[in-house]
């Protein structure tokens, strides 16, 4: 066990915004890709803590702990701090996965650590980690129709059939990469998922 609390090694966060209302938009496909890698772990995210949904798993000899915050976006790193500390899971162990406007839609990469590029539920997790060095799944959920157009109405509307035909296989891959990085490390599953 050592230094890892009820054997927890990794933390795997899906960001989304609870709610029927949201369950297709855009800002929920960090949500999605985190239900697929639960699915792959045979395992259900239903347990309410630290004012998200948790789910302990396990993959490979890795124990992993699967959250969704239930806090709305922009507070979702109050959720995630709380449980990193709760289980003692350094930020270098946190995958977070979340939607791009700068990527194409189904695009992801992988990146180790950065800024908040302007998402506010990466701004928030940053803020109450009190660090960026934490790696991320970023699935391309396409830029904004015009510039004029509302950012919050954007992430908050809802894909259309095509997209969501061109989203399938990205999350799938996001949640394939989440799973590489469990077992072989963030170079590995940069390098087979960037760019795809």
């Amino acid at each position: 066990m050592g230094l890892f609390r009820s054997g927890c090694e990794f933390m795997l966060v899906g960001l989304g915004n609870p709610g029927r209302e949201y369950e297709k938009t855009r800002h929920n496909v960090g949500f999605r890709a985190s239900e697929l890698v639960a699915q792959a772990l045979g395992v259900k995210i239903d347990r309410l803590k630290f004012q998200a949904l948790t789910r302990q798993a396990d993959y490979k000899g890795h124990r992993i702990l699967l959250v969704q915050p239930q806090t709305y976006m922009n507070l979702s790193g109050a959720a995630v701090s709380a449980l990193a500390s709760y289980y003692k899971i350094p930020p270098a162990r946190i995958l977070v996965i979340f939607d791009d406007i700068s990527l194409p839609l189904g695009r992801i990469r992988l990146r180790a650590e950065g800024s908040a590029g302007g998402h506010n539920g990466v701004k928030s997790i940053i803020q109450s980690l009190g660090s960026d060095q934490f790696p991320r799944v970023k699935i391309g959920v396409g830029a904004k129709p015009h510039p004029d157009f509302d950012l919050a109405d954007w992430v908050l509307s809802k894909f259309s059939p095509r997209e969501e035909e061109l989203l399938a296989p990205a999350l799938q891959n996001a949640a394939d990469a989440a799973l590489l990085f469990l077992d072989q490390g963030l170079q590995k599953a940069a390098s087979a998922y960037n760019g795809k």
